[in-house]
């Protein structure tokens, strides 16, 4: 019954808020734009809440009210059975968020890169060549010297990373939520700093290097290096952890009232959350990179 009576007084909140903000456009005079605009935000605001208040007790007397549920959280991701082959879902998302930008890579390839104009470039052309001139400048800035190799693993770690986050848009938990990816993630740039540093210096410069000033230091800053990778892959986890569970327990506290609020505030947690750490990620690869090559 409560549900029903809801209902009902969220249609005349909803027209109300809508007429209000109608006429608050002919009835404040043009000279007076501050309040006006003040007037109707608060209306657009009403309105908003008639349609959420509608929206949510419609769903509740179609589908029944959802009883509140403990919440339960796992550390590590579930795991499923393929082909007689027990993966976790990581794996199995990680393979779809590959999947999903090697798609892309083909399309931009047959479709864009192909037609690409030196004399005229317009449209996704532009976009495609500031993104890679953005990143090839970042990276030559922040780890000097490296050439275009590393411009293109920093690029395509950015895009695998925000492809796994985009995973959470439905529901799915993002493979850099595990500890076992992000450690993944941590240890190739492990590799690449102690690459590009014996590359640059050799291995008996890159040895000394350890040991500088003196070799007392030695033991203290090889654990210090063995430590990057551990702090770089608890850093993403913990961060992308978080953002998952806020978002669990934001679905879990609503219940049915889950519409509209969870995407607005998973534009955050879902978008730019996870570009914030693709790029801290990203400035901790080249900046110990750098670290490692520097004379």
């Amino acid at each position: 019954m409560m549900n029903w009576i809801l209902l009902c007084a969220a249609v005349p909140v909803t027209a109300g808020g809508l007429l209000w903000r109608r006429s608050a456009g002919r009835r404040i005079s043009a000279d007076r734009a501050k309040r006006r605009s003040r007037v109707r935000a608060v209306a657009t605001m009403t309105a908003a809440i008639g349609i959420y208040l509608f929206l949510t007790q419609l769903i509740s007397i179609i589908f029944g009210t959802r009883e509140s549920e403990g919440f339960a959280f796992s550390l590590w991701p579930d795991r499923v059975k393929l082909l007689g082959v027990s993966l976790s879902v990581t794996t199995i998302y990680t393979w779809a968020a590959m999947a999903a930008l090697i798609v892309v890579a083909i399309i931009l390839r047959l479709a864009i890169v192909s037609r690409f104009r030196a004399d005229n470039p317009k449209g996704a052309q532009n976009a495609l060549e500031l993104i890679v001139e953005t990143v090839g400048k970042y990276t030559g800035s922040q780890a000097h010297g490296t050439g275009e190799i590393l411009c293109s693993y920093i690029l395509s770690i950015g895009a695998f990373m925000i492809a796994c986050a985009l995973l959470e848009l439905f529901r799915l938990r993002a493979p850099t939520s595990d500890i076992t990816m992000t450690f993944a993630l941590a240890f190739m740039t492990f590799l690449l700093i102690n690459a590009y540093g014996i590359k640059r210096k050799g291995l008996k410069g890159r040895v000394k290097t350890l040991a500088s000033p003196t070799p007392v230091v030695f033991v203290f800053r090889a654990i210090a290096e063995f430590a990057i990778p551990v702090s770089m892959a608890c850093r993403l986890f913990g961060n992308m952890l978080g953002g998952m569970i806020v978002m669990d327990l934001l679905y879990s506290a609503l219940g049915n009232g889950a519409v509209g609020i969870p995407s607005v505030i998973g534009l955050f947690f879902n978008v730019f959350h996870p570009l914030i750490q693709v790029f801290i990620f990203v400035t901790l690869t080249l900046t110990f990179i750098n670290e490692a090559i520097e004379v």
